[in-house]
């Protein structure tokens, strides 16, 4: 299992707890997040299920490759996913 965690920011927004999920991809992570957090795939991933433009992710502190289809791979129990909105301003 990985541990999902969610920013603060994002989760102001939407109920995100830091959870525990099953998959071998990020894309396969996440789709276990949201069969728990349905509301919560708006704001991640698109119509087309690719990383929305205002997010990051980050698989064991490494910024995910594949943000189209999500599939990288995660190595295995104890990797950390991090979701990450992008903050604007000046």
């Amino acid at each position: 299992m990985a541990v999902v965690n969610f920013t603060a920011n994002l989760r102001r927004h939407v109920q995100c707890p830091r959870t525990e999920a099953e998959g071998t991809t990020v894309h396969e992570v996440l789709e276990d997040v949201f069969s728990r957090f349905p509301f919560l795939r708006g704001y991640v991933v698109d119509e087309h299920g690719a990383l929305r433009k205002h997010m990051a992710v980050f698989l064991d502190g490494i910024a995910v490759r594949d943000r189209r289809r999500l599939s990288d791979p995660v190595p295995g129990p104890g990797s950390e996913i991090h979701v990450i909105q992008a903050l604007s301003g000046g």
